[in-house]
């Protein structure tokens, strides 16, 4: 099949997509102890479009589209017909539309609770004290190559969450899967799959600030390419109860992805020459030692185009005593930082990936994330395994 001929049915996929499927919104994590989710479509329309009627031959076109939901074809969508579940989950590839000027103005996916949020004084600690985050030195493909970005589209436009490159006993030495949070990739109760997700590693690997990056191509942006979501799965308690705002589903607010290059090449771990472990059930906080937050925070006062990180030892924190129990570590990083990889020493002293940054609050002095057991190895497993 030649290569304009896949540009085009990607295209048109795309459109089905959009004519079919309802939007997304910002989200969280939450639930009981149920099994796991991934997705597929076919939803229909209930909205009065005012927008293009022609397929999309290309991103010029795309972005007509585009537009027409910035006018607020997004906000009409049923939310009956999003799509919610497992089987649901829908990406075509669509060459060039994660271009410089989207990466640049795509806005942070934002997952703040108050700053007296309600929690189980039983088992929650007092509040960290604050840590100012630490500029990653560049360029990141040696200091942090695991680390990257990642790209949706929302309801409420173009988003940016972070995630981790992980390993994948299927394919060792050369993975494809990606670390997030759920709501990053799935809106929870009130929504269903984002759409167009879009993973770069070691996102502006130079660490030059917004000013520096005025007029800079996507070649700078993402040096190693883009990987496109292919497969998804997050918790059923997310997609169950998961919210936009507030702590509502944190303790179970992750997401694995399968991610395949835009133009086609070598694994995403070969790609970037490194993928982290997975620590699932590792110790409490009392065990655990130093966490280190890393992310691309994007509210003010960073610009989300550099990378940061926090260092310091967890303390517990509880939201609702018949879920499991966070960590919680001090940190000023903001939105834009949400689903970036926590990482811990192991006994034999190799590092892996334990938690990611689900919520933190409007003061952005410490950040929270969930423990990985069970339910997430569960979620892990789902893609692992269907790509096996």
């Amino acid at each position: 099949m030649s290569s304009i001929r896949r540009s085009l049915m990607a295209a048109a996929a795309a459109v089905a997509l959009v004519a079919t499927a309802s939007a997304c919104g910002s989200s969280d994590t939450e639930g009981g102890s149920k099994p796991t989710a991934t997705q597929k479509t076919t939803a229909k329309p209930k909205f009065d479009l005012s927008l293009p009627t022609s397929l999309p031959t290309s991103v010029a076109d795309l972005k007509k589209w585009e537009q027409a939901y910035k006018r607020g074809a997004w906000k009409n969508w049923d939310k009956a017909q999003w799509l919610r579940k497992a089987a649901d989950f829908v990406n075509p590839v669509i060459d060039g539309l994660w271009d410089d000027d989207r990466m640049k103005a795509a806005d942070p996916q934002d997952k703040n609770v108050p700053v007296d949020v309600a929690s189980d004084q039983g088992k929650t600690d007092p509040a960290p004290a604050q840590v100012t985050a630490r500029q990653v030195a560049a360029p990141y493909h040696r200091s942090a190559p695991d680390v990257g970005k990642l790209f949706f589209d929302s309801p409420r436009g173009s988003m940016v969450c972070s995630a981790t490159v992980i390993q994948d006993p299927a394919h060792p030495g050369k993975s494809n899967l990606v670390w997030t949070a759920g709501h990053c990739v799935h809106a929870g109760a009130e929504g269903g799959w984002y759409r167009n997700i879009a993973f770069v590693p070691a996102y502006n690997d130079s660490g030059k600030d917004a000013a520096a990056l005025k007029g800079a191509k996507r070649d700078v942006l993402a040096p190693y390419g883009v990987f496109w979501a292919d497969g998804a799965s997050t918790s059923q308690q997310w997609i169950d109860t998961g919210a936009e705002s507030g702590g509502s589903g944190s303790p179970y607010d992750f997401a694995v992805l399968h991610v395949t290059p835009e133009q086609g090449g070598k694994s995403l771990e070969e790609t970037v020459g490194s993928a982290m472990p997975v620590w699932f059930d590792a110790p409490t906080t009392a065990q655990v030692g130093t966490l280190d937050a890393w992310g691309y925070p994007a509210a003010s006062p960073y610009d989300g185009q550099r990378m940061y990180d926090c260092a310091g030892k967890p303390g517990r924190l509880s939201l609702d005593a018949r879920q499991p129990t966070e960590y919680r570590i001090g940190c000023t990083m903001t939105a834009g930082s949400s689903g970036g990889g926590w990482f811990a020493k192991r006994p034999d002293g190799t590092t892996a990936l334990v938690s990611n940054t689900s919520i933190g609050p409007v003061t952005a002095t410490w950040l929270a994330g969930p423990r990985l057991g069970a339910d997430a190895e569960k979620v892990f497993d789902a893609v692992s395994r269907k790509f096996s």
